[in-house]
């Protein structure tokens, strides 16, 4: 256990020496800087007035915490798709020539470095994460008056479903030793696979005489994790504090992360170097 956090600690530093720290947070700084002009700019008081003529503070409370979401449901697409540019090169660098030969020559196990770098690359991101939806989140409850306590909780769904993506750009760039594969793939199965897997499902569901084509979707939807419901209801509903609900994605998008994380292993186990 010790070696791992050393060589996640390692991780942490490249991610320093690297720049992936400053670049993460420039753009975190210019997007908080804008959010906070804009709402400087604008008069809250009649846009709350208008989505809750009737004053009720109950409804006023879930109109601001709507505002929050709606504002904040892009802000973590994008930072998932910083978080995965950010942190795809981690891998192939380690097993550069010199510097996995460098590694290897310590006294730690190959699986020892794989969850090292595989943790060390999700605190990275993790930090990043946290300072920009923290920093959104106390700008926005500044501006309303209203400190919605429950919203930081998207952090962690982030960062999970982070990690769902990190375990693919890790087993690409095993194979490759290339980040472009794996970031290529983690973005197909964020924008594309996972929400039109959903979608076509949920169609299905309404339909007659199509058994074929249900059980060959059910087949790819069970396979493959489940991100857009993630970062869509789940995140909506920890951010408003209501229960996740239906706990199937996170159970199979956890399997999901299991599997590839011990393929992984075994194709470094493999490896010749």
């Amino acid at each position: 256990m010790n070696n791992i956090l050393i060589i996640s600690w390692y991780t942490l530093r490249e991610a320093f020496a690297r720049k992936v720290f400053i670049f993460f947070a420039a753009i975190s700084v210019v997007f908080l800087i804008g959010l906070a002009v804009v709402f400087s700019l604008i008069n809250t008081d009649s846009i709350l007035s208008s989505m809750n003529p009737s004053g009720d503070k109950i409804v006023l409370e879930q109109a601001i915490i709507q505002i929050q979401l709606m504002i904040t449901a892009p802000l973590s697409n994008l930072c998932l798709l910083l978080a995965i540019f950010s942190s795809a090169s981690f891998i192939p660098i380690m097993l550069e020539k010199g510097n996995i030969d460098l590694l290897l020559s310590k006294p730690i196990s190959r699986t020892q470095l794989l969850l090292g770098k595989y943790l060390g690359g999700t605190l990275v991101v993790f930090i990043n994460i946290s300072f920009l939806i923290l920093g959104a989140w106390i700008i926005i409850s500044l501006k309303f008056s209203y400190w919605n306590l429950n919203f930081p909780i998207v952090i962690l769904v982030i960062t999970f479903t982070f990690s769902i993506l990190y375990s693919v750009v890790v087993l690409f760039g095993i194979l490759f030793r290339s980040s472009v594969p794996g970031m290529m793939i983690a973005y197909f199965i964020f924008l594309i696979l996972s929400p039109a897997i959903h979608f076509i499902k949920l169609q299905l569901q309404t339909l007659t005489g199509k058994e074929v084509l249900k059980s060959i979707v059910d087949g790819v939807y069970y396979f493959i994790p489940k991100t857009s419901e993630l970062m869509g209801t789940i995140n909506s509903n920890l951010g408003q504090g209501k229960p996740i609900g239906d706990v199937q994605p996170v159970l199979s998008s956890f399997l999901f992360l299991i599997l590839t994380l011990f393929f992984c292993d075994y194709l470094l186990q493999k490896k010749d170097f």
